[in-house]
């Protein structure tokens, strides 16, 4: 038998992993997608392939769908332009819902995340991260706040649920935890609010950042929320009931959607890496901390409440305060050079010295960014060379490279690569001079 020629790389430094990131450079693979049972389709899932749903992914036990514009006719980059210049539809039901209901809602949910519950005011949630023991962070979820006892964890790709319901095994609050049957869409993109006030009023005009609205699509009851993963203007319309009516909701989104060009796309991670935003799988897990990935501002500094993960994180603090990170590799932005990066990366692709030589860090998302003219991406490197301005080796695919097997140039850039529409919380806390959210 051949040996394989994508073995593990040995130069990065994962020892204060358990399980160390697969770093083979093993590339596209001509698999096709088992579609069968054993995985959850969405009540979406039939409408996005109505709508030319041609890849999927599994995200959360469910297809994902993750490609409608197929490359020989522009592919990403045309759902990108339809993105930043009118409105889109993203079937995100893998957002899986997460109820947390009953009198002592508010304090369970306050023990499982790091932020304060106490500050979210009922129509309102916040983004917010959930931690193991160690400070490893489990999901970062959109948290929604329905009233004083009811919270919805709209989740990213890990399974909370089983964790919530164990945490509370022990801890044995008056609460139920469940999944119910919420399924989201996101509407993104400069013309959201205008569709969206074609749909349910010029109420949705009166909607903060995060603050949420009951209302009607498609004679159907929804909660919205202005929120979402573009960095772009955009709200997610919740679907109570989903499995049922699925149909009405999005059809009726489709069809006020034609007075603004109205695309069905896929979620845009072209988008969300020019705004610094994380996507739980690639950028981080439950080996990272919150330090090592831009979202120390997560670790609140005022909360007196005791959450999972506490006495760990601010252990962290303290050592990173004192010199002494207890972590080897580190979250940074990336400018590079090689041909426009117009598709999901195959691999994490690595990241050499200036000099070139082994690899010493690994590149997580990367894309194009039309707006800035370079590729751009997020990676981790050892913090010696996270320092901005450093200059760094990027090995792209011949796919991509300037010169078949040769690295590009690039160099450590501040993050978010481009202004959101939005700043999120730790742009707000930044601007006002605190290192960390409420």
């Amino acid at each position: 038998m051949a040996q394989t020629t994508a073995r593990m790389p040995t130069g990065v430094d994962q020892s204060d992993r358990k399980v160390p990131i697969n770093l083979r450079q093993s590339g596209p693979t001509p698999v096709e997608m088992l579609i069968s049972t054993r995985v959850r389709k969405s009540p979406y899932w039939h409408l996005s392939m109505e709508a030319g749903c041609w890849r999927a992914t599994v995200y959360n036990r469910m297809y994902h769908p993750r490609g409608y514009v197929r490359p020989e006719d522009g592919g990403a980059m045309v759902e990108y332009d339809a993105l930043v210049n009118h409105v889109t539809m993203w079937n995100v039901a893998v957002e899986r819902q997460i109820q947390v209901i009953g009198p002592d809602a508010e304090a369970f949910v306050n023990y499982v995340i790091t932020r304060d519950a106490k500050r979210i005011k009922p129509m309102h949630g916040k983004y917010v991260i959930l931690c193991n023991d160690q400070g490893g962070i489990l999901n970062d979820p959109v948290l929604l706040r329905l009233s004083e006892t009811e919270f919805w964890f709209s989740l990213s790709d890990s399974d909370l649920m089983f964790w919530l319901q164990g945490v509370n095994v022990g801890r044995k609050f008056d609460v139920e935890i469940n999944e119910i049957d919420v399924s989201p869409v996101q509407i993104q993109g400069p013309k959201s609010e205008a569709l969206l006030a074609d749909l349910v009023g010029e109420a949705i005009k009166e909607v903060p950042v995060y603050g949420l609205l009951e209302a009607k699509v498609g004679g159907r009851d929804v909660v919205i929320s202005q929120s979402g993963f573009s960095g772009e203007k955009g709200y997610e319309i919740y679907l109570r009931d989903a499995t049922l009516y699925a149909e009405d909701m999005w059809y009726a989104v489709l069809e006020a959607g034609k007075a603004h060009n109205l695309m069905v796309i896929a979620p845009a991670h072209h988008r969300r890496i020019a705004a610094g935003i994380l996507s739980w799988g690639q950028d981080l897990d439950a080996e990272t901390l919150p330090f090592q990935c831009n979202l120390g501002y997560q670790v609140p500094r005022l909360k007196t409440a005791d959450y999972i993960g506490k006495a760990k994180l601010e252990e962290v603090r303290a050592e990173l305060e004192a010199g002494n990170p207890p972590y080897k590799q580190t979250l940074i932005g990336l400018r590079l050079g090689g041909k426009p990066i117009e598709d999901y990366a195959n691999d994490f692709w690595l990241i050499s010295g200036e000099g070139g030589g082994e690899a010493l860090g690994y590149v997580t998302s990367p894309w194009y960014s039309p707006e800035l003219g370079s590729n751009i991406a997020m990676g981790y490197v050892p913090l010696a060379q996270a320092t901005l301005g450093t200059r760094l080796k990027v090995h792209l695919p011949d796919l991509y490279a300037e010169s078949p097997g040769q690295a590009v140039e690039a160099e450590v850039v501040e993050m978010p690569f481009r202004p959101s529409v939005n700043p999120n919380a730790r742009e707000i806390a930044k601007a006002e001079g605190r290192d960390a959210a409420f």
